[in-house]
């Protein structure tokens, strides 16, 4: 089968290796489009420093069942989207149920190879299958969980007022289930391509060009504030924004310490939130969202290329991020 191959930072190649075959409890999926995520554009550039080339990518998945499961759930030809977190199922987070926070995880793409190829085998219980909807909607649900996964902890109020910082995928993602929940949204970002981006996604949404967190007129203004910049710098900064009894809510993850002013921190009895990939119930909510309309999938959906050209389009993509959302390679 044909496979997009990382063989080391700066080199991506079509290549060819063999079909996985069908193991017990496990179910091979066809795959028919594939999301590429900032962890693909970071692994291609070599910023992912732990992880092992040669690697195939891909992590936000949709595809055919080629057989059904054996617990009856998945028939063969369902199209499914794919849970990638490999979870040991036995360490304490996995027993409280938080799978997604497994010690042990393994993410499909990034700790094993992913589902930039033709064809994965897949544990059943990370399959859901999908009806009535398109393969290239279902391959965006795990992106567009992260951020409702985040929501979902915030536990924000209809009406209140939250801020997202930073205005790619994962922000837009969490901005667009803050408004699906009924709050008030505000996006700041410091590029304005982004933000008109973004602008279409959430058109009733604000978008502002962030400044410094000293120089904002709008401190000590929000109920809820997500950040989602990837930079430990704003990651330290937003809580400048965050209105007394609020929470604030990380959803990047960047090597560096948070460092807030304790004073600043207490005296607003802050609700400090970490949120880390998603659970199926999140799945769930994403694929219901969509079904009923309340995602706009062709704004989010901004690039697409085929498996051939995804070797020219994925490096120039990778340098050039400002000018989509969510680019999407056709299997």
């Amino acid at each position: 089968m044909k496979a997009l191959l990382c063989e080391q930072p700066g080199t991506l190649t079509l290549t060819e290796r063999p079909r996985p075959e069908a193991a017990p409890g496990k179910v091979r999926v066809k795959i028919e489009y594939i999301g590429i995520c900032g962890t693909d554009y970071h692994i291609y550039g070599g910023q992912q420093p732990f992880l092992q080339y040669p690697r195939v990518m891909g992590h936000e998945l949709s595809g055919r069942a080629l057989e059904a499961s054996a617990d009856g759930r998945i028939r063969e030809g369902d199209l499914v989207v794919v849970n990638p977190y490999l979870v040991c199922g036995t360490c304490h987070a996995c027993e409280i149920g938080k799978p997604n926070c497994c010690q042990n995880i393994a993410v499909l793409g990034v700790h094993t190879d992913g589902g930039m190829c033709e064809e994965i085998v897949v544990p059943e219980g990370n399959l859901y299958p999908v009806e009535g909807m398109e393969a290239k909607a279902a391959a965006m649900v795990e992106f567009l969980a992260i951020g409702a996964h985040g929501v979902r902890r915030s536990k924000l109020a209809k009406g209140s007022k939250a801020l997202v910082v930073g205005a790619g995928p994962i922000g837009i993602g969490a901005a667009l289930f803050a408004a699906i929940d009924g709050a008030e949204i505000t996006l700041k970002d410091t590029s304005e391509a982004r933000l008109a981006l973004a602008a279409k996604v959430l058109p009733n949404a604000k978008t502002e060009l962030a400044k410094p967190a000293d120089q904002s007129d709008d401190l000590l203004s929000y109920d809820t504030v997500f950040d989602a910049t990837g930079n430990i710098h704003a990651m330290n900064a937003g809580l400048n924004y965050l209105a007394h009894g609020g929470s604030y809510v990380l959803l990047s993850v960047v090597k560096g310490d948070l460092s807030f002013a304790d004073p600043e921190f207490h005296k607003r009895e802050t609700t400090l939130i970490g949120s880390r990939n998603a659970l199926k119930a999140d799945f769930d909510h994403v694929l219901a969202c969509i079904r009923d309309g309340l995602v706009p999938i062709d704004a989010l959906a901004t690039h697409e290329t085929s498996f051939e050209d995804a070797v020219t389009n994925l490096p120039e993509w990778a340098n050039d991020r400002g000018t989509l959302i969510k680019a999407l390679i056709r299997v």
